[in-house]
């Protein structure tokens, strides 16, 4: 096991959390209580990378020690470009947030998303408010088949195209913009996957509103919770929820098995 100096042998399993401001979110040191306290000779270590840099670290990363990564929202679809391998929601939404190494192969799956809605179960909801028609957005659906969503765009023509393409059966689509008072309060969660920079125009939120975004991004779901008063839930406030998937994801992948590290220093 690691002792308590956190210090690495040539077994221990190293794992990345790559993002441009990876160092200052608390989901490395979270996870790594979680592989101390089951005993796992493990670590995870943030990479702080910069947008040019990024390609160069992850196709590297399969020949190097680091036998897979937690992938920040920022670089969630560019990771897909590398990849050798991806699953199903993967393929289906076009972004990727966490990577395996199989020998000199990158795996990539949608882990964030399978948290986030058990998040939502767990705190009972059933009709979710989305707003957004990106990668992140089509990931969600792809995990959410038990919530009853409204989909949320200012686009119609775009918003329609997304949900042939999710194929979402008579779904309540909505136009949200500039301009036009919006009251989610019916909801039982709020979710931000859109690229808007500011919501002013919803007039009342859900008791619930997410949209999975770390320290440094900008929130303009945040904002808008603040000055109405409402909970905001970003990716620090689900640490928890991310590293106990983390964990049993990586295990369920044999990654924790002390005789699988083929790492020699």
């Amino acid at each position: 096991m690691m002792n308590n100096g956190n210090e690495i042998s040539h077994h221990t399993k190293l794992y990345g959390f790559i993002g441009e401001f990876a160092g200052q979110s608390s989901i490395s040191a979270t996870l790594n209580k979680l592989f101390k306290a089951n005993n796992k000779d493990a670590m995870m270590i943030p990479m702080n990378i910069r947008e040019d840099d990024f390609f160069f670290t992850a196709v590297n990363m399969k020949k190097s020690h680091v036998n897979g990564a937690l992938i920040a929202n920022e670089y969630a679809k560019n990771v897909v470009e590398v990849l050798d391998e991806v699953s199903e929601a993967v393929r289906f939404s076009g972004m990727c947030d966490i990577v395996l190494r199989d020998e000199q192969k990158l795996v990539g799956d949608i882990l964030g998303m399978r948290v986030l809605c058990d998040f939502l179960k767990e705190r009972g909801c059933k009709k979710v408010a989305l707003l957004g028609i990106g990668s992140r957005a089509k990931a969600f659906c792809f995990a959410a088949k038990e919530f009853e969503i409204s989909y949320f765009y200012d686009e119609l023509e775009r918003l329609m195209g997304f949900v042939d393409y999710i194929d979402a059966k008579d779904a309540d689509i909505n136009r949200i913009a500039d301009g036009m008072e919006t009251d989610l309060s019916s909801y039982d969660a709020v979710i931000d996957f859109s690229d808007f920079n500011s919501l002013k125009s919803i007039s009342k939120l859900s008791n619930l509103n997410l949209d999975m975004k770390q320290k440094k991004e900008f929130s303009p779901l945040k904002v808008r919770a603040n000055e109405l008063e409402a909970e905001y839930v970003g990716f620090e406030n689900m640490l928890n929820e991310l590293s106990s998937a983390v964990f049993d994801f990586l295990k369920q992948s044999d990654h924790l098995e002390y005789d699988k590290s083929d790492m020699r220093f």
